[in-house]
């Protein structure tokens, strides 16, 4: 290995040095090996996480579509889920059953039918899916309900462990405020 002088150069000449030692420790034994290695073995694991994941999350949200209740397999019991604005629902529940109970139920409650969602984009980054989504039901007193979702999840081991969602609380609290809960 050649060890340049310290002398000052002329700043062409210091990029130039800097490329010739990023080309030589590139062609040293094994550099280049084991980062292409490396690599190699990060990426089909990432992207095997990514498509577990998201296929995970649409089939769900297929079930769903489908009349299907699929929080309960879809959520960990500890999941933490944050609904962002303002408004009385928004806030972060620190566990499924307190998720449903002081989130989901005071909506869904009020609907005669199911919300049915819409989904338009999936996205994969790692253990992270990012879903946008409309939904639509009826309400209990015959009204339409619709919002539009995105919600942000954070996937381990095929449960969502933490939940960022974004909606249209205006619609959701409308329901909640102007319907009754149903008495099934």
């Amino acid at each position: 290995m050649t060890i340049l002088p310290t002398y000052r150069r002329p700043a062409g000449a210091r990029r130039t040095s800097l490329i010739a030692l990023a080309l030589l420790l590139l062609a040293m034994p094994g550099a280049a090996t084991a980062n292409t290695a490396a690599t190699q073995v990060q990426a089909p694991d990432s992207s095997a996480i990514e498509q577990r994941n998201k296929a995970i999350v649409e089939a769900a949200f297929e079930k769903w579509r489908g009349g299907t209740y699929v929080f309960a397999e879809l959520l960990a019991p500890d999941v933490v889920w944050t609904i962002h604005g303002s408004g009385p629902v928004a806030g972060t529940y620190r566990n499924q059953q307190d998720f449903v109970e002081q989130a989901s139920r005071p909506l869904t409650s009020r609907l005669a039918t199911p919300i049915v969602p819409e989904v338009h984009d999936i996205f994969a980054d790692g253990d992270t899916i990012i879903i946008r989504f409309d939904g639509t039901a009826t309400t209990t007193s015959g009204a339409s309900y619709s919002n539009q979702f995105v919600w942000i999840l954070k996937m381990k081991d095929g449960l969502v462990v933490n939940a960022e969602a974004f909606l249209d609380l205006v619609a959701y609290q409308q329901v909640v405020d102007n319907n009754a809960p149903r008495t099934q």
